[in-house]
């Protein structure tokens, strides 16, 4: 064999294998991939996208078609070596194969994707044929809407854990459609279903082989149970009893199982089989009942499925006979008093009465008996009538006992209230309260009271021996006082026994506190004023408190301290007043408690008069001398004094003592005018002089005998003249001096 023919042999044994690895070689080198890969499971109504995407190839080129050449309808975008298939929304006409050709030059591969539809869009609903009622059959139907393909559905119905029923829809489809498909039970609830719940459980059985998309395909519906329980067992409780007697009372309390908790209505059955509606409460309570509320009394527990009534009967019975006593059952008799005991009987037409007492002692009152009634007089009530009386009544064949406890006491009089004496403002007083024969005394309690301040009380518990009337009194001593007055003194006497019913438990004496007070609150009115001009009239009223109410008297005070009595009259008038007239006024406030006083000052002023300036030793005077101006006036109270000079730039006022300005070496520009002002409140009067003084001799020493002379006289002169003044002043009112800021002079 030729080397050439051993060639060929070869070429043609490896030539499909170089064919295979040329072919992998090329599907390497372009391939195409689509998400998803092979099958996509898409909602009706949703969005999906189908990718087509190549490799191996820089500008491919992409095509969609359906598998039967049908329309997209659906959106396509090419980006490089990627294209996508965008359908919005998902519709039955979209369940189609769709490939995607990828071209690369002369190369071309091509890969489908199955898209498949469903619906199954909301949750089961579950709804009720009417209400659960325990122990009657309901329909609990479930639907399960817009489904597709309603031939993978399967359905199932839970009461709680407890499965009831499943129901698988396989029958053929004619067309491709939304479905409502449903599922049916009839079940009957029971106690033991409250709380529960319904759930009703939809499943889609669509697989997916390539896809891990989330779709639901099971959903579920819980639905709690509602259950009705129609009312029973109603159930009436009657209270004391359903016979009664006339003018009874009764109450009736009803009550009815059920859910919800029934509600209570009371009606009576009328004659004509109706019912009169009474109440809507559970309990019904009838007062003073009569005979024609005899009948039957419904009670019916009411709720929204239904109604339990529940009768009773009433029966109401004439009243059989009573007995009554009295004055009643426990008596309190005064001692010595008469008493009436009396059995009296109703509703029989022939009673027989009996008394007797729990001793079984002799009655002490005689005993009358009349149709319905008997009586026990006791004509004057003793310690032995305290005791306990039976009244015994036969009425046919009933028999029917009342007692009557007596019980004796002795208040007969109110109390005695005595005073130690006379009521003296600040002087201690004894009170005294008497309650005279008293019994049982052990039970006695007093009380003394001032106004509404109790002052003093006791209770008399010491044993008593033997039954007897005792008198009883209680003391206080206390010191009235002003704001006693007009207060009432009160004495409480109490007597405490249980039975006293007739006669008081209580009683009391009072007596108005009558308190004698010194005079106090002296007032004193000047009109129109304590300090008055001379002429002037004056009225001063004088006014005291007091009991009794207080004398006055109106007297003036002496320089001794002595009193001189004026007038009696509360108002003292001094008509056209003088200057003597000044001094001190007393008024006397006077009862037998004691005296007050109240003193007024009363201050007559004139205007000043009889003013007086001087020049000592003389008006003329020579340069050296010393001079004394003086000014004097009658002293007049509150007397002002003013000494100036007058210039020819106004006045200067001079510092005078006791009005006078003393010059010791005179100057010549001490010459001139001098005036003096004396004023007070009422007015003012002025007096001028005028000083010349003399010049000396120039560089001349000038002394004589007279001179000194002159000097000596006058060093008594002055003190003496200062005495003079003094001594005058006091003989005369009282007037004051002092130096002021001097007015412009008038002269």
């Amino acid at each position: 064999m030729s080397k050439l023919s051993i060639t060929k042999e070869v070429l043609e044994e490896v030539k499909p294998m170089l064919e295979i690895v040329i072919k992998q070689f090329e599907a390497q080198a372009f391939t195409i991939e689509t998400s998803p890969e092979s099958r996509v499971l898409a909602q009706i109504g949703d969005s999906i996208s189908l990718t087509c995407s190549t490799a191996g190839c820089e500008s491919p080129s992409f095509s969609w078609r359906t598998q039967i050449d049908s329309p997209l309808n659906a959106k396509v975008r090419n980006e490089g070596a990627k294209s996508t298939l965008t359908i919005d929304p998902v519709s039955f006409e979209n369940e189609h194969s769709y490939l995607c050709t990828a071209t690369c030059g002369s190369r071309k591969e091509e890969k489908e994707i199955q898209v498949d539809v469903y619906s199954f869009p909301k949750d089961p609903e579950i709804h009720f044929g009417g209400l659960l009622e325990v122990g009657k059959p309901i329909t609990v139907k479930c639907l399960v809407p817009d489904v597709y393909p309603f031939d993978r559905l399967e359905m199932e119905l839970l009461k709680g854990d407890s499965h009831m029923k499943t129901q698988e829809f396989l029958e053929d489809m004619d067309k491709k459609s939304l479905e409502t498909k449903s599922l049916e039970v009839t079940f009957t609830s029971t106690i033991e279903d409250i709380g529960k719940a319904f759930i009703c459980r939809a499943k889609l059985h669509i697989t997916e082989t390539d896809s891990e998309e989330s779709s639901p395909k099971e959903r579920e519906t819980n639905k709690e149970l509602q259950v009705y329980i129609s009312p029973k067992n109603t159930a009436v409780s009657v209270h004391p009893s359903t016979r009664l007697l006339e003018g009874d009372s009764v109450t009736m309390t009803c009550s009815s199982e059920g859910l919800p908790t029934p509600e209570i209505v009371w009606s009576k059955k009328l004659d004509n089989g109706n019912l009169q509606l009474l109440s809507g409460n559970a309990t019904l309570t009838l007062i003073a009942m009569k005979m024609e509320d005899s009948g039957t009394y419904v009670c019916e527990g009411v709720n929204q499925i239904g109604r339990n009534r529940k009768e009773v009967e009433l029966i109401v019975q004439e009243k059989p006979f009573t007995v009554d006593v009295f004055p009643g059952h426990q008596v309190a008799a005064q001692l010595g008093d008469s008493l009436v005991l009396t059995c009296s009987v109703t509703d029989c037409e022939s009673p027989s009465f009996s008394w007797r007492t729990q001793g079984d002692g002799p009655l002490s009152g005689m005993v009358r008996s009349e149709r319905t009634e008997s009586t026990v007089t006791l004509s004057s009530v003793s310690f032995e009538s305290e005791d306990q009386y039976l009244c015994t009544v036969m009425c046919g064949q009933r028999k029917v006992e009342k007692e009557i406890q007596v019980e004796l006491y002795s208040f007969p009089q109110d109390p005695e209230i005595e005073m130690s004496g006379l009521l003296v403002s600040g002087d201690p007083v004894t009170v005294s309260c008497k309650v005279p024969f008293v019994y049982p005394f052990d039970h006695l309690e007093i009380e003394i009271h001032k106004g509404e301040t109790l002052m003093v009380n006791k209770h008399f518990s010491e044993k008593m021996d033997i039954k007897s009337l005792k008198n009883k009194s209680l003391e206080i001593t206390f010191t009235p006082t002003n704001e006693d007055i007009g207060k009432v003194l009160v004495c409480q006497a109490k007597l405490h026994i249980g039975a006293m019913e007739s006669e008081p438990k209580q009683r009391q004496s009072t007596q108005t506190l009558y308190v004698n007070v010194a005079p106090t609150d002296m007032t004193v009115l000047v009109n129109p004023s304590s300090i008055l001009e001379e002429g002037s009239s004056v009225n001063m009223t004088c006014t005291s408190s007091g009991l009794p109410a207080p004398k006055i008297q109106w007297s003036r005070q002496l320089s001794n301290g002595d009193l001189q009595p004026l007038s009696e009259n509360a108002t003292l008038t001094l008509i056209s007043t003088k200057m003597e007239d000044s001094g001190i006024y007393v008024c006397e406030g006077i009862n037998q408690a004691g005296i007050s006083r109240k003193k007024v000052e009363l201050t007559i002023q004139v205007t000043p008069k009889d003013i007086q300036l001087t020049a000592f030793p003389s008006k003329s005077v020579k340069e050296g001398d010393m001079v004394v101006i003086s000014c004097t006036c009658e002293n007049v109270p509150e007397t002002w004094i003013i000494l100036k000079k007058k210039t020819e730039t106004g006045d200067t006022v001079l510092k005078s003592i006791d009005g006078a300005y003393t010059i010791h070496k005179v100057q010549l520009e001490d010459a001139g005018v001098y005036e003096c002002e004396s004023k007070n409140k009422v007015g003012s009067e002025l007096r001028s002089l005028t000083l010349d003084v003399k010049g000396r001799e120039n560089n001349k020493d000038y002394f004589s005998p007279e001179l000194l002379v002159l000097y000596c006289t006058f060093s008594l002169i002055i003190p003496a003249a200062g005495m003079i003044i003094y001594f005058a002043r006091k003989a005369n009112m009282k007037g004051s001096y002092s130096l002021v800021e001097a007015q412009k002079s008038k002269v």
